[in-house]
């Protein structure tokens, strides 16, 4: 059992305002995923060929006393790149135009820092702890943007760890979380390594993530990859899943997992109980509504 939460905000005001909103969501699904938590929020976008990669130090010795201007001078002088880091806990977002090479040197001179995500408009946090310890960690509060995926976790098939806390991504400006079991995730693993797709965990919501943003890197659609997950993907399921400018939620042919999607002309909230909608602005005039089974739900930012 976990919890989801999505919200997606349509004016400048709302957008100031995007973590004050989610705070209450994320913490209203504690019970349904106490463990862990975590967020992808999409917002300001790196420059030009910039990209933004989120970075986690929790497996150091360190942890967030972690030294990331230490490393950032070494990067710089290392590559001939002029990288930025942001910190929050034990998460740094480093900027860089030099993606695949940064990679390459951490994994080289820290093996024991995890790179969480890559993207020009998302940055994303996720850690171990109740919903409200993790968001008090990394200031969840004072985050802005234009939407975000959301999840609180109660691990049943995987370690409680904070590589196999939700969100997962795959490529770039692409998460999912999930909250369900699938039956044949080891059928779409083999499906995907000789297409030369790595994977970090043995976490059956990877498969799906990875599965679906293979199917947009071969130049799906995204409700053309959602149509061979239907297809593909096995099992009991509600995924929500963000792009740089897309929500996007499905859930499986029988519905097993609960969700509720609230929209007005400010936002969209999408929680998998309704306690977590209950505090949103005007909600008393939001249509509320349970998603069909089988359907796709795309909403643009």
């Amino acid at each position: 059992m976990c919890g989801i939460v999505g919200l997606l905000v349509k004016t400048p005001a709302l957008r100031e305002r995007l973590g004050e909103l989610m705070v209450p969501m994320l913490i209203g699904m504690t019970e349904r995923g106490p463990d862990s938590a975590g967020l992808a929020v999409f917002g300001h976008e790196a420059e030009g060929s910039h990209r933004k990669i989120s970075v986690y130090s929790g497996f150091t010795e360190e942890g967030e006393h972690f030294a990331w201007p230490v490393l950032v001078d070494a990067l710089n002088g290392a590559l001939g790149t002029s990288a930025t880091a942001q910190v929050k806990g034990n998460h740094a977002v480093l900027t860089t135009d030099e993606v695949e090479t940064t990679k390459r040197w951490l994994h080289a001179n820290h093996p024991n820092l995890y790179v969480l995500s890559v993207g020009r408009a998302m940055d994303l946090y996720k850690d171990v702890g109740t919903p409200a310890q993790v968001a008090e960690r990394y200031g969840f509060r004072n985050l802005s943007g234009t939407h975000l995926v959301g999840h609180t976790r109660m691990a049943t098939e995987s370690a409680v760890t904070p590589d196999r806390a939700h969100p997962f991504t795959a490529g770039e400006d692409f998460c999912l979380v999930h909250n369900g079991s699938l039956s044949n995730p080891y059928g779409v693993r083999r499906k995907l390594e000789p297409q030369g797709i790595h994977f970090d965990t043995d976490n059956d919501t990877e498969a799906a993530c990875r599965f679906l943003e293979w199917r947009l890197r071969e130049g799906d659609t995204l409700p053309a990859a959602l149509q061979k997950g239907f297809e593909e993907l096995d099992g009991f399921y509600t995924f929500l899943m963000g792009t740089a400018d897309e929500l996007a939620l499905i859930r499986d042919p029988f519905a097993c997992k609960p969700a509720v999607v609230a929209e007005n002309d400010d936002y969209v909230a999408i929680a998998s109980e309704f306690r977590s909608l209950a505090h949103l602005p005007d909600i008393r005039n939001a249509k509320v509504f349970e998603p069909a089974p089988e359907e796709m739900y795309v909403w643009k930012a």
